[in-house]
């Protein structure tokens, strides 16, 4: 319950996005912020939740987590203005952050047995899956019949039964041998994110080469630097980089960017082309995504078990070519394109996301030690999140750039470029779906999870001190 309404909160918000934007005057990039103020938040603090989980009780930070949530739901209904819109986002943010890395914590530490857990993530990703495809058909039901506001009030009731359910069935737990907080690190995350964020949107109307777009990706840059220097010398770090080098890991890593960048986008890209350019409701633009949910609806659960029985790479390999080819059949969007053409392009896209979320979960825990696997969801989700940010941050600003007269008249045109990065973005899922899924990467893995279980020497006085390695 706790993923659903996460899940289906990042997806139903694009359909609302015109509405939010007559009622509150919002500009283009002031609707990305709608959505990115979200997104960001949350992917800055999934690392930080996980390890609060591990050393406070699971449970506790799990219930806390659904209390933020639904608070912050109840203010983004009641928000009078953009801003305050925004900043309930990060409200819900927050307390999303603390759902997903303690649900896969509890989930691992549940089902031992590989089989049994490769069942249960499997479940796990498709909830996600699901709930991210209903998103905008219940987002158009809602939009059209109640208004914008009403997006948020579904999530009021998941998260308070969610609250209760926890209490009576989720044994509390904590970690054996809890990390030590790591605000520097934490810090230089936020950091990193924001400042990406910020000036990939804000990029098309301060011009690309201009002095605050050249800052705002050297503070990146240096953020980045930085943060694995830092994090590197530490004992404990936030997030160690040390995990990158299983090749499963880092594949499904740059999967999960790959495959919600192109999410987010084909829902951006929808939303406006279906509503400013055509003209249609609310209702009638989700009603018209239905066949992308309902081929995830179908494809998710199947994803699971194709991944317990056959492993990830079938699965990746299909979701990657179903994206490029869907993306690939929009690039001539204009219009006037047929419906049976846009029927068909959701079809397959939905074939394509319903398929690739469970694989990353596994691929991304594969081969990790127990005591790990929450910190390796936690960065399979990041990353999922991350490539939200980042789909509509740069594939949005691409096309906003590119857009020639009004967004409603020029739109069309100008997504053919933002199709063409998607369709990128599904060869890049296949190529990694090959390369990070056979005997040579799970060897990778393996020698990572050595490393990360053999005993660590103590740290120094200052818990800066570089780790020796077997």
């Amino acid at each position: 319950m706790s993923l659903f309404i996460v899940g289906i909160d990042i997806t139903i918000v694009n359909v609302a996005l015109p509405s939010i934007q007559d009622d509150l005057g919002a500009s283009v990039s002031g609707l990305q912020w709608v959505v990115n103020g979200y997104t960001v938040v949350l992917a800055s603090l999934l690392m930080l939740a996980g390890s609060t989980g591990d050393r406070l009780g699971r449970r506790r930070t799990f219930q806390t987590g659904l209390a933020l949530f639904t608070f912050g739901s109840l203010l983004c209904s009641l928000a009078p203005g953009l801003g305050w819109l925004v900043a309930a986002r990060a409200v819900q943010a927050v307390g999303g952050s603390m759902l997903n890395p303690v649900a896969m914590s509890i989930i691992v530490n549940t089902f031992v047995d590989p089989a049994e857990r490769a069942r249960a993530i499997g479940v796990w990703g498709g909830v996600a899956g699901i709930s991210m495809a209903l998103g905008p058909v219940a987002g158009g039901l809602l939009v059209g019949s109640v208004g914008w506001q009403s997006i948020f009030w579904i999530n009021i009731p998941f998260g308070l039964a969610a609250m209760a359910l926890a209490q009576r069935y989720v044994p509390e737990s904590r970690a054996d041998h809890p990390r030590r907080p790591d605000p520097v690190g934490q810090g230089l995350m936020i950091v990193l994110l924001a400042s990406l964020s910020f000036t990939l949107i804000e990029a098309p109307e301060a011009g690309w080469t201009s002095a605050r777009t050249l800052g705002g990706f050297a503070l990146a840059v240096a953020a980045l630097g930085t943060l694995v220097r830092y994090e590197l010398r530490r004992h404990e770090p936030l997030i160690d980089p040390r995990f990158f080098r299983s090749v499963p890991l880092s594949g499904a890593t740059v999967t999960a960017v790959c495959g919600f960048a192109s999410l987010s986008a084909f829902l951006f890209l929808n939303t406006v082309y279906l509503q400013d350019t055509l003209g249609y409701s609310a209702l009638r633009a989700g009603l018209y995504v239905l066949p992308m949910a309902a081929m995830t609806v179908i494809c998710a659960p199947l994803s699971g078990r194709l991944v317990a029985a056959r492993g990830p790479r079938p699965s990746l390999v299909v979701a990657g070519i179903a994206i490029s080819v869907s993306a690939l059949m929009l690039t001539n969007l204009g219009n006037h394109t047929p419906v049976a053409q846009l029927m068909a392009a959701y079809v397959v896209f939905g074939i394509g996301f319903g398929l690739i979320n469970a694989p990353i979960t596994n691929t991304a825990v594969s081969g990790m030690p127990r005591s790990q696997a929450g910190v390796a969801a936690a960065v399979a989700t990041t990353s999922r999140m991350t490539g939200q940010s980042l789909g509509i941050a740069v594939i949005v600003s691409v096309v906003v750039s590119s857009v020639h007269g009004t967004l409603g008249s020029g739109f069309a045109a100008a997504s053919h470029v933002g199709w063409a990065i998607v369709a990128g973005c599904g060869r890049v899922v296949v190529v990694l779906g090959i390369l990070t899924t056979g005997p040579a990467a799970m060897r990778s893995a393996a020698r990572v999870a050595e490393r990360l279980a053999a005993p660590s020497p103590a740290p120094s006085p200052d818990s800066r001190t570089p780790i020796s390695t077997p």
